[in-house]
């Protein structure tokens, strides 16, 4: 994910967020219904980025004391 792309997703999440205060604040349910929607829209993005980006990395294999691979 590009950096535009993460901007991007956390700028929905936070317009989602306002949009949801709104509704609230208003007693908009379909406002609120909307933000909620496009903060979890945002955060889904951006936990997908994270995940990726800790499989990337891997997870380093698994050692006897003396070094030698397990399993």
């Amino acid at each position: 994910m590009s950096f535009i792309d993460k901007a991007r997703a956390k700028a929905q999440e936070l317009l989602g967020r306002a949009e949801e205060v709104y509704g609230q604040s208003h007693g908009d349910a379909a406002a609120t219904v909307a933000g909620e929607a496009h903060r979890l829209e945002g955060e889904v993005e951006l936990e997908e980025e994270r995940a990726g980006e800790a499989g990337q990395r891997g997870t380093p294999r698994r050692t006897d004391d003396d070094g030698s691979p397990v399993g």
